[in-house]
């Protein structure tokens, strides 16, 4: 084995912390074109060769990309430093399964989150030296976990520590709640690394591909893949884009004389208890109630009586979300509105005479977010001054969240799932949630009687 490898800058320092007696996790990427397969593969052949008999895993969400494009990096690699199929290693492709002289293996895994496997059980009894797992935002951090607890063969022979390696480009997925805003807060536990490489730090890479990169008309695309920005996701999925969502906090909506509360409820554990009070299409305040308060479902609804009467808002203007325990809160306020997620669609007064008028969304809470992204892109809500800072990044994160499901499939509209929303972000959405209720008041709006004057 011939290893003849001129690292970049960032695939060195990678390295240091892949060979180190600290790190367990590393993520490595925040863009196109920094070689990350490239170390990825790397890696797991060095450590084949250097440790006789250990067992390694290289996956990706799916086994027919893992084989169309990391695998063909790692038969690049495996050229370049002179190594050859069928004399240094032997490659199964139907047990996905690479196997060298010295008794080291890689094994090929398949890692998406298929329904009637949740718990990744194909995984089984699986026990592996380390891992590498190529563009790891297309796999859930369940997946990532369960891998990490399979790293413990033979590591006390070599005297190893467990070490799991993941590549991607920017994705407003768990790796950015897991690696990339603790590292941008400095905030990273110290066995968690992430190195951001991108194509401008790679000075082997062609220039065209750069050039390709920066051609890249899509705005949302050229930053993530040329720049790195994590705060850009180009989902076709996606209700809100980074920039309508940031603008809700400079715009200015068309003042008017009614007034709402909408509120998302919640009684233990880590759900908030949001209410938000709205001018109009206009936020002014938003309030995360304490837990002396949300714990008690009275306590709740003598405080939002109490809020809508200092903020003079009567009750029909007040929905809170009635599933679950919201329940118990709508029965106490006289007159306030209970939103059901599931409930069906409102209709538009035209389809009744009209089919082809009416619409064809799952729910009223896909509608509603419908609705809220329409209104948002055409700039007529917008969120007043925070005093907590905390709260719009917290918008920001979960109004990014909000997707259509199936968004390639004939049927009724659908949003994901919020339990893939809570593995994403670590949280429920529960102030999108909030801001979103607000929209039943314009989708259930009543004709406004004539009056005539005799």
């Amino acid at each position: 084995m011939i290893i003849n490898w001129e690292q970049t800058i960032k695939q060195n320092e990678a390295w240091c912390y892949l060979t180190d007696d600290i790190t367990n996790e590393l993520l490595f990427g925040g863009g196109a074109g920094g070689g990350k397969s490239l170390l990825g593969c790397a890696w797991l052949i060095v450590m084949c060769g250097q440790y006789a008999g250990s067992r390694w895993l290289m996956g990706r969400s799916k086994l027919k990309s893992l084989k169309e494009t990391t695998l063909q990096t790692f038969f690049d690699v495996c050229k370049m430093w002179e190594i050859k199929n069928e004399v240094d290693f032997k490659y199964n492709s139907l047990e996905g399964l690479i196997t060298f002289a010295n008794g080291s293996t890689i094994l090929l895994k398949d890692l998406f989150l298929y329904p009637s496997d949740p718990n990744f059980d194909s995984l089984g009894s699986l026990e592996i030296t380390g891992a590498f797992i190529d563009e790891v935002n297309q796999i859930t951090f369940k997946a990532w976990s369960i891998v990490k607890s399979r790293i413990r063969y033979k590591l006390d022979e070599f005297d190893l520590i467990p070490k799991i390696l993941g590549t991607c480009n920017p994705s407003k997925q768990w790796v950015y709640q897991e690696f990339y805003k603790p590292w941008e807060e400095k905030k990273l536990e110290i066995e968690k690394r992430f190195i951001q490489a991108l194509a401008i730090d790679n000075p082997y890479i062609s220039r065209h591909y750069i050039a390709n990169l920066k051609s890249i008309k899509d705005k949302a695309t050229r930053e993530r893949l040329l720049l790195g920005n994590w705060n850009y996701d180009d989902d076709p999925a996606c209700l809100f884009d980074y920039d309508t969502i940031c603008d809700l906090f400079t715009n200015r909506a068309v003042k008017s004389r009614y007034r709402y509360i909408t509120g998302d409820v919640a009684r233990k554990g880590r759900d908030k208890m949001v209410i938000v009070y709205w001018e109009g299409f206009q936020v002014k305040e938003i309030c995360i109630l304490d837990y002396e308060v949300k714990k008690n479902t009275s306590k709740s609804a003598e405080w939002i009586i109490n809020y809508a009467k200092r903020k003079q808002v009567r009750h029909s203007h007040i929905i809170l979300d009635e599933d679950g325990v919201g329940g118990g809160v709508v029965d106490q306020i006289d007159g306030c509105v209970g939103f059901i997620n599931n409930a069906q669609a409102i209709q538009p007064d035209e389809a009744k005479h009209d089919k082809t008028k009416a619409v064809n969304y799952a729910n009223i809470k896909t509608q509603c977010y419908f609705k809220f992204a329409q209104l948002a892109e055409e700039g007529k809500i917008g969120i007043s001054e925070l005093r907590d800072g905390d709260i719009k990044r917290l918008i920001i994160e979960e109004l990014e969240q909000v997707k259509q499901k199936n968004v390639d499939r004939d049927g009724k509209i659908s949003l994901v799932d919020k339990d893939v929303v809570k593995e994403n972000i670590g949280r429920s959405p529960d102030i999108a949630d909030a801001l979103m209720f607000r929209m039943y008041f314009e989708l259930a709006k009543q004709p406004v009687p004539r009056i005539i004057n005799l």
